[in-house]
């Protein structure tokens, strides 16, 4: 599946991807309440009541509504569909330090609370870590995989692990402070696709644009260093739930081989890909390739689930 051709020349790819966020914004959400954990952000569509649940896993420096605003409407009505903003991230939890496991926790207390057991997990990079966490953790919640633009060790791939290198060497200097904005700006500078160059914060829309500012930063340099501290490859092989891995075959961030490997060291999970890089999840053809790759796991669960 290849996606939409993108204006020629790097304003005019810019000018077409904000406008797409600024036709398309995400929908409303609400905060449910985790006892001994804390009001969890969640954007939701609905779906037919014998359909499996959806959860929607972003990236880092993301949120619910910016990573997923394009699959919403290609999953609303064929399953039921929510979209947590993780921990330190938008209107997510926040925490004395941020956790991976604690972030899998989170999902995990929210699918009991409106007690699913058939979860579809859906994780965009940093969200394909926590994806894989809530079926280790808690297998019984969790019924498939989709595994979009990651890998099994994030930290590998070149881009993200210069990445954060560069921000957890910043963030060690005494005095020095990490602002959101160049936050920001390093991670578009990494995971750009060669088509769209830097993406400045203040060009986003406007409700875009409030995602990113309800970040906190220090839940994100702690975020950064989880991720480069993540490593799955022991444990892939045991993966045994549907699983599809979404390939975007242009990432500059996560590598292509990477993505590819992934695959390779789960026992029959299937390939999709989208030509595009990182920021995939921002044009159109990114809905119809995650509903595709979450209908293939749906087929293919058992019919326990």
């Amino acid at each position: 599946m290849a996606a939409p051709a993108v204006p020629h020349g790097e304003q005019g790819a810019l000018a077409h991807l904000v406008e797409l966020v600024r036709r398309r914004p995400p929908p409303p959400g609400y905060f449910a309440t985790l006892p001994d954990r804390g009001h969890l952000f969640v954007r939701a569509a609905r779906g037919p009541r014998e359909t499996p649940t959806v959860v929607l896993l972003h990236g880092w420096i993301a949120s619910g509504g910016l990573n997923w605003f394009q699959a919403f409407e290609s999953l609303r009505g064929r399953y039921r569909v929510i979209a947590p903003d993780l921990r330190g991230h938008a209107r997510g939890i926040r925490s004395w330090r941020f956790k991976l496991t604690d972030c899998a926790d989170d999902i995990a207390a929210l699918l009991r609370k409106k007690r699913v057991q058939n979860a579809i997990l859906v994780g965009y990079s940093m969200g394909g870590p926590v994806a894989k966490l809530v079926w280790r953790r808690h297998p019984e919640l969790v019924s498939g995989l989709v595994l979009a633009a990651t890998s099994a060790r994030l930290a590998r791939s070149r881009g993200i692990g210069l990445l954060l290198a560069g921000i957890m060497e910043a963030g060690a200097i005494a005095g020095r402070v990490v602002s959101l904005r160049s936050l920001f700006r390093s991670a578009i500078r990494i995971s750009a696709d060669p088509d769209i160059g830097e993406l400045q914060l203040d060009s986003l829309p406007v409700w875009a644009r409030s995602e990113v500012w309800r970040h906190d930063v220090r839940h994100l340099l702690e975020a950064g260093a989880e991720i480069g501290r993540f490593d799955s490859t022991g444990w892939l092989e045991e993966i045994d739930v549907p699983t599809s891995v979404l390939v975007t075959e242009r990432d500059r961030a996560i590598p292509r081989s990477h993505q590819l490997a992934l695959a390779e060291g789960i026992r029959g999970a299937r390939v999709h890909k989208i030509t595009g890089g990182h920021l995939s999840f921002a044009y159109p053809a990114f809905g119809g390739a995650i509903r595709a790759a979450v209908d293939s796991v749906a087929k293919r669960r058992p019919a326990r689930a």
